[in-house]
């Protein structure tokens, strides 16, 4: 089953979910096992055709086996493992020596979850990912920005439009072709996580700084088209999307580098324009979700970033949108993050929190929250948990090292100038249409 893409295999697994709900098929311990069995059954009590009864299958055993997986390996995991699991500091992506032992000593002594990539080159991206991938299994989460393509973080990486001119794409085929291109491209240097598509929903008339240039505009059912496409490209390219930043940054009037966002609006215009692109998001069964440093007034009556809110997290992402992926925060290194502390984010409903300013120190303080019991440690479980769930989807049970780092980095733009060149084509075209007398 391992050879499938990611997004096929969270297909299979969401199947399996709804036929939980269903009450159709058992999941733990043997049942999976068993619903392996019933699949015909069942499918034929549904008059099903054989692809429906190929899919009850591959979604069972997709899905036993990944849990089987982290179920072995949480329960060999000490705390101080499962503490650390739930963190992925940021790195240059450089390959000097000095870079290279800190992500060492981050995966080797800390035994982090994963590494958010920042300004580097390709070169240093596929270093890093080749010295991780020898540290052993499981492996960690290798994530970057990449709104603009690769480009955003490396400097010799190729190049696409920003989300502002790829939002008058009439086509939304060619945002899924440059999903799966960026994916193409992650790959080669071991990239495993895209932090995109952006689903912020800018106000018409795209004024806000932080959103103008990243928002793919301000109709919230093309901007989740649009999204929705991009991230299937990029899962299907067997890489990890994480859609930002929820539950909505596009009307915030300040940038959560510099404070936190607020979002001033009613719980009826929120459910219409900003959670919309999440919620169809979470429906399709994609894998991530980065929650943003917002305040939303009409979801939380507390004011207080989202990442620690579990009126956020908990009853709207996961009960009220059903999302069952991973829950990430924004970098806890923003100004709009100032006092939030990694072991609350994690109580608060996140699994992984990414680029505390002090790691070590994040992780000393989960530990002692989980010793005097203001994070009980059965949720770190969890965490750790859905955590191995999604490395297993995308390969991590397994070391992946770069046999040729000048050949990974020469990879990366074979294919890259079509794909820009269908998109500029394209948007060409748009703006002929809208610049041409009627």
């Amino acid at each position: 089953m391992r050879h499938h893409s990611l997004y096929v295999r969270v297909q299979a697994v969401c199947l399996l979910i709804s036929s939980l709900f269903l009450g159709l098929l058992p999941l733990s311990g043997s049942g999976c096992r068993r619903s392996v069995a019933d699949a015909s059954q069942v499918s034929d009590s549904a008059q099903a055709d054989a692809d429906s009864v190929r899919m009850w299958r591959e979604a069972t055993d997709i899905t036993c086996d990944a849990w089987h997986y982290a179920d072995s390996v949480v329960a060999a995991l000490s705390d101080e493992r499962k503490a650390g699991m739930l963190f992925m500091p940021a790195s240059y992506g450089n390959s000097d020596a000095a870079t290279l032992a800190r992500i060492t000593e981050y995966a080797s002594t800390l035994h982090v979850g994963g590494i958010v990539l920042l300004r580097g080159d390709l070169r240093g991206a596929a270093v890093i990912a080749d010295t991780l991938s020898r540290i052993g299994a499981p492996g960690l989460f290798l994530a970057v920005d990449a709104e603009n393509g690769l480009r955003m973080r490396f400097a010799d990486a190729p190049e696409f439009p920003w989300s502002r001119e790829l939002g008058h794409l009439s086509d939304d085929q060619l945002l899924y072709e440059f999903g799966r291109e960026l994916a193409r491209e992650c790959r080669a240097v071991g990239i495993n996580m895209v932090l995109g598509p952006v689903m912020d929903v800018v106000p018409g008339n795209g004024s806000h700084g932080l959103m103008r240039k990243r928002s793919l505009g301000s109709d919230p059912r093309r901007v989740a088209d649009l999204a929705m496409a991009y991230a299937r490209g990029v899962e299907e390219g067997n890489v990890i999307s994480v859609a930002k930043h929820f539950p909505g940054h596009g009307s915030a009037k300040s940038d959560s580098h510099r404070a936190l966002g607020e979002i001033i609006a009613s719980r009826e215009v929120i459910d219409s324009i900003d959670l919309y692109p999440f919620r169809r998001y979470a429906a399709e069964g994609l894998s991530g979700m980065m929650v943003g440093h917002l305040s939303v007034q009409a979801l939380d009556t507390v004011r207080r970033p989202a990442v620690v809110s579990p009126v956020v997290m908990h009853d709207v992402l996961r009960v009220e949108l059903g999302f069952e992926g991973l829950v990430i925060t924004d970098a806890l290194n923003m100004e709009g993050a100032m006092g939030v502390k990694g072991w609350q984010a994690i109580a608060a409903g996140a699994d992984m929190v990414i680029a505390p300013s002090d790691t070590r120190g994040e992780i000393r303080e989960l530990l002692a929250a989980m010793a005097d019991g203001r994070i009980d440690k059965a949720v770190v479980a969890d965490r750790c948990r859905r955590i191995l769930f999604y490395k297993y989807l995308v390969g991590l049970d397994k070391p992946h090292p770069i046999a040729d780092i000048d050949a990974a980095v020469a990879d990366v733009g074979t294919d890259a100038p079509a794909m820009r060149d269908s998109i500029t084509s394209a948007l060409r075209r748009h703006m002929s249409g809208i610049l041409r007398p009627k």
